[in-house]
């Protein structure tokens, strides 16, 4: 192994860089056309909607302002319920807040996705379909308006059984496909199962416009009012008439010529992340003390992140060795439900969560990771266990 490969800090997950997007940036700059009107944002919408197989999509500053205009648009006000994970990056419970609902806290299966069992379980056990033909919660006597289901660092939730119990009791989905650009359930892109689904493109993601989102459906109404409140609700284009209270959402034509120079090249970063997956998986077969979680067999995963799962009695002292070896590794989210602003929330039956915090560590991912970089990282990870064995 040269000394530049151990020298060298290898970062959790960096942008690749190396397409068009000078050429189109330039582009936006030489014009002028550098605010939130111009053809690059029309254009990578477009993108984005034909490499799903949707209608409409709309281009939004970021992943959470995606899901709030996509809460906000499907109905969700005051005092509703909105079903989310507790592992989970903060943004799908935090949006729930901004509509003043409430979240309940579900566990995660094997996959860190959302437990959809658990789920069903819940809305059969505590719920109640009145006549009005809403959910609501036996015991808050609030309605139970919709559920956000995560695909957790790439990887698909299990979208067939909810879809099933969401139609009955009449729940909207609203996706969080915001990790899971490109992957697929069942032969279906993420993002395309829900009444809307909402993506993110910030910096560490499989594709960045700096920071950027994207909210997708197949209806032209929800497609229109998410556009119009994410342009501060301004319906007259001369007169500054505004007929809603609305939101200063909109991307901005420099991010989204990033975005369309970055969407040419995604199916050969999807190769690239499987690939990686794949050579980490090989490296890492023979340690006994660590397993990478892997993608279910009707699925096809991004694998925005490598995940792998340990004994809770090494994780903290792996992370902190790996770091010592600049190889930049990190645990997973914090459960939401124990931070204080959620604590007093309704949970759920929460186990599987716990044990993944406790035992799951984020490992390298860039799209432009190299072969021997990978061995450096599983070579530590070996030297570490050697040396408590």
């Amino acid at each position: 192994m040269s000394n530049y490969i151990k020298k060298r800090t290898i970062p959790l997950s960096e942008p690749e860089i190396s397409g068009n997007e000078w050429k189109y940036i330039k582009e936006c700059l030489d014009t002028g056309w550098v605010s939130s009107v111009g053809a690059y944002v029309e254009k990578f919408e477009q993108m984005v909607a034909q490499y799903l197989g949707v209608k409409f999509a709309v281009a939004v500053v970021n992943g959470t302002s995606a899901l709030h205009l996509g809460l906000f648009a499907c109905g969700v006000v005051e005092n509703d319920e909105v079903i989310v994970p507790s592992l989970t990056f903060i943004a799908p419970v935090n949006v729930v807040k901004y509509c003043g609902a409430n979240p309940v806290f579900m566990d995660c299966d094997e996959t860190l996705c959302i437990d959809v069992d658990k789920v069903s379980q819940f809305i059969h056990s505590y719920c109640e379909q009145r006549s009005c033909g809403y959910t609501y919660n036996k015991y808050t006597g609030r309605r139970v308006k919709a559920i956000i289901p995560v695909h957790v660092f790439g990887h698909p939730a299990e979208m067939d059984n909810l879809i099933r119990l969401c139609i009955d009791r009449n729940i909207d989905i609203i996706e969080d496909a915001t990790e899971s650009l490109g992957s697929e359930y069942k032969g279906k892109k993420t993002g395309t199962f829900g009444k809307v689904g909402c993506f993110s493109f910030n910096g560490n993601k499989l594709i960045t416009t700096g920071g950027g989102g994207m909210v997708v459906t197949d209806d032209n109404q929800l497609a229109e009012k998410v556009r119009h409140l994410s342009t501060q609700a301004k319906r007259d284009s001369i007169e500054y008439y505004h007929d809603d209270i609305g939101y200063n959402y909109r991307l901005t034509n420099i991010q989204a010529a990033m975005g369309v120079a970055q969407m040419e090249r995604i199916d050969a970063f999807i190769k690239i992340k499987r690939d990686n997956a794949a050579l980490y998986k090989e490296l890492l077969s023979d340690i006994d003390e660590v397993s990478l979680l892997w993608e279910k067999d009707f699925v096809k995963s991004n694998f925005w992140f490598y995940t792998i799962k340990t004994s809770k009695h090494h994780k903290n002292n792996l992370i902190d060795f790996l770091l010592s070896k600049y190889v930049y590794v990190r645990p997973i989210w914090k459960l939401i439900h124990t931070l204080p602003m959620y604590k007093n929330e309704i949970i759920y039956n929460i186990d599987k969560s716990i044990d993944a915090y406790e035992c799951c560590i984020n490992l390298p991912c860039s799209v432009g990771i190299s072969d021997n970089e990978i061995n450096f990282v599983v070579e530590n990870i070996k030297e570490y266990f050697m040396l408590v064995s």
